[in-house]
């Protein structure tokens, strides 16, 4: 097993939490942003709730090829 094959077994077992922690580290170091702290951490709420949405079942997803056929249709119009 490669070394990256190693980090992504081991970040796997943590729990979500630590997970998500990981990625948004690995995610600024790899695309750094210069939105302000604020706006950042309303992103990653609105983020949070979304998913917590879905996860919870009080929303379902949208099949991206059922958006993209409706913004498809849409610009046809115009």
């Amino acid at each position: 097993m490669s070394t990256v094959e190693q980090i992504e077994a081991d970040i796997r077992r943590l729990p979500r939490k630590a997970r998500q922690q990981v990625a948004e580290r690995l995610n600024a170091q790899l695309w750094p942003t210069s939105f302000a702290p604020e706006v950042e951490q309303a992103w990653a709420d609105t983020v949070k709730t979304r998913l917590d949405d879905l996860d919870s079942g009080r929303v379902q997803g949208v099949l991206a090829a059922d958006v993209f056929a409706r913004a498809r249709r849409i610009l046809a119009r115009r």
